[in-house]
């Protein structure tokens, strides 16, 4: 574990927040965000947690060491409802949704100088699928299935993003996954050490990934995002959901979602990644209830949504 489980009253005014690895739009999100909450005259003490990503969120949150997080809009849908990946075991419940964030989409990254063009050309190759309990590990297994690239045609590895841009320019891999917001610190930060490409998707892989995965959604890195690149890159994406805990009370959750609408511009400005909130826009695409708190700050906008509550 990243970072150290110790347990506090879930109505106390600090709440540890569930980012993931450094160097993802997560944690860029979350410091962000934490620092504008902590800064509200509110009272709260936001703290951000480095974890392994979405999964590892979901099941912290659920067990209490995190009061809130982000995950994957459709991982947080397959935890809670004892599908996909959770298929088969304990569903994660214990926490609602509060919004969505911005889309986060795949990226796959190699050197430019590497003889890999396609997603097809990455057979044979060393390629790291990101952190164990992460999103981009999901979404890396998804991608490689519809390519028909299984565990005996590629060699995987798991490494936070990190560690994936340096092996990469040193050649100890030969690409990696990032399952994030874009424009992604970790890849933009690579981009001006070393000259890389990401592959795009063809149009029937991604068909293929929109037809089994219902939260995917068709999406364009456009040219110039990061340095040296210069053609669209065609991907698909999923939304990053922000979730807190049953146990919060609706005021502090009410709170902070309106913190959220009302330091929006200033939240956008210091981000990379384009987050367009909106509290029409914030509702769509979720299938888990909402928090009571979120609830009622959406009803005084004129937006009704679900809060039926999920039990532990």
């Amino acid at each position: 574990m990243i970072f150290a489980l110790t347990g506090c009253s879930a109505d106390s005014s600090s709440i540890r927040l569930g980012a993931a690895g450094i160097g993802g739009a997560y944690h860029v999100f979350s410091d962000i965000f934490a620092g504008v909450v902590s800064e509200a005259d509110n009272g709260y003490d936001m703290q951000v947690k480095t974890t392994a990503g979405s999964a590892a969120n979901l099941r912290l949150l659920s067990k209490g060491y995190l009061q809130m997080a982000i995950a994957q809009n459709d991982m947080t849908n397959d935890a809670y409802y004892g599908e996909g990946n959770f298929a088969g075991g304990d569903k994660y419940r214990g926490y609602s949704a509060i919004a969505t964030l911005y889309d986060e989409a795949c990226q796959i990254v190699v050197r430019k100088d590497s003889n890999i063009k396609s997603v097809n050309d990455l057979q044979g190759k060393n390629i790291s699928i990101g952190e164990k309990e992460s999103g981009t590990e999901q979404s890396a297994k998804q991608i490689l299935q519809a390519y028909g690239l299984t565990d005996r045609l590629v060699k995987t590895v798991q490494l936070d993003y990190t560690s994936a841009a340096d092996k990469l320019k040193d050649m100890e891999i030969d690409a990696f996954f990032c399952t994030a917001g874009t424009a992604t610190t970790v890849i933009s930060e690579l981009a001006k050490q070393c000259d890389i490409e990401l592959l795009s998707l063809d149009d029937e892989s991604i068909k293929k990934l929109e037809s089994a995965y219902k939260s995917y959604n068709i999406y364009t890195i456009p040219a110039g995002t990061y340095n040296g690149q210069k053609q669209d890159v065609k991907t698909v994406a999923v939304k990053a959901l922000l979730l807190a805990s049953d146990k919060l009370s609706d005021k502090t959750v009410k709170d902070i979602t309106k913190i959220l609408f009302d330091k929006k511009e200033e939240i956008q400005l210091a981000l990379p990644v384009d987050i367009s909130l909106d509290e029409k826009t914030a509702v769509e695409g979720i299938s888990i209830p909402f928090h009571k708190g979120a609830a009622e700050y959406y009803k005084e906008c004129g937006i009704d949504v679900k809060i039926e509550k999920g039990n532990n």
